[in-house]
């Protein structure tokens, strides 16, 4: 708890102490984090590994790209789960590598409709936003009270009965459908849920960016979030978002250090992350860094004394 009250007073403060550029950068990489734990809620959660949120990301952001006011993030989380509803039939009946093919091919159909719509979308030019936030600093604070808003609720429900079915049909679908349980409908359930939060993600883009095109729900922006949820720890909604901020910021950042070698980059802190955190950054236990300080300095005061 104390780790996370000190990176909330991080997160609040950082756009007092950096530059308008990097608040603009930090406000991105929350938006897809938040994303990213649709993605962890579908992978880790339900047992249903995603390659397709982009989609509902992208219906969120085209939704909300056609409003203003505070009715953005309401129409794209509609629109999100609206999508997901949709397309559900397609997916939860699915298992395994069949899910990320077919997710994979949703999100693929997505940038397609994104690039040829263009009296919606405004095609592969883009779609330029309205905001009533006028400040790089404003659009961060409202992107980051809205993303812990959305986590929390999403760490309340999982904390739930409805969360444990999820993961009790994860384990041992045979037996909850023996139970008697819908499995069916719970996946369900959770995938427009899911879809909900990438669409909210949606409407944040486009509050943070105002701008929008098919090049912000890319396959390689797909690739990306899963990665960030396996390196966060594909079972932990906090661990998506911070292995999504972890790879997204070595794209962004780190790559400037050696241009043209962010793959190389990205490949090295997955097998870092894969040797050194089996579990992904939120299975490891930072209190066992505090023992080891303290066994250390037992051991300097005994032998010195």
């Amino acid at each position: 708890m104390k780790l996370l009250a000190v990176l909330g007073a991080v997160a609040v403060a950082v756009p007092w102490f950096v530059d308008d550029y990097t608040t603009a950068t930090v406000a991105r990489i929350l938006v897809l984090g938040l994303v990213a734990v649709s993605v962890a809620l579908l992978t880790g959660v339900t047992g249903l590994p995603t390659l397709g949120q982009t989609a509902p990301f992208a219906a969120g952001a085209y939704t909300a790209a056609q409003l203003d006011g505070p009715v953005q993030l309401v129409a794209a989380i509609g629109a999100g789960a609206g999508f997901a509803l949709l397309t559900a039939p397609l997916v939860v009946y699915a298992r395994g590598v069949y899910v990320l093919m077919i997710t994979l091919a949703i999100g693929e159909l997505a940038i397609i409709v994104a690039g040829r719509w263009k009296s919606v979308t405004g095609g592969t030019d883009g779609l330029i936003a309205t905001t009533t936030l006028d400040t790089d600093r404003a659009r961060y604070l409202y992107a980051l009270a809205v993303v812990v808003v959305i986590l929390a609720l999403v760490l309340l429900a999982l904390r739930s009965p409805a969360g444990l079915l999820l993961r009790a049909s994860r384990d041992d679908e045979a037996r909850m459908r023996a139970s008697g349980h819908p499995v069916t409908a719970y996946l369900t359930g959770a995938y427009v849920a899911a879809g909900a939060i990438a669409g909210a993600g949606g409407a944040l883009l486009v509050t943070t960016q105002q701008y929008v095109s098919p090049a912000d729900f890319g396959f390689d922006v797909a690739a990306l979030l899963l990665l960030g949820v396996v390196i966060g720890g594909a079972g932990s909604m906090l661990g998506a978002v911070a292995g999504t901020a972890l790879v997204f910021a070595a794209r962004d950042w780190l790559s400037g250090l050696l241009p043209g070698h962010a793959p190389l980059l990205l490949g090295a802190l997955f097998v870092l992350t894969a040797y050194l955190l089996p579990r992904g950054v939120a299975g490891f236990d930072w209190r066992r860094i505090g023992r080891r300080d303290r066994a250390a300095k037992g051991v300097l005061w005994r032998t010195f004394s």
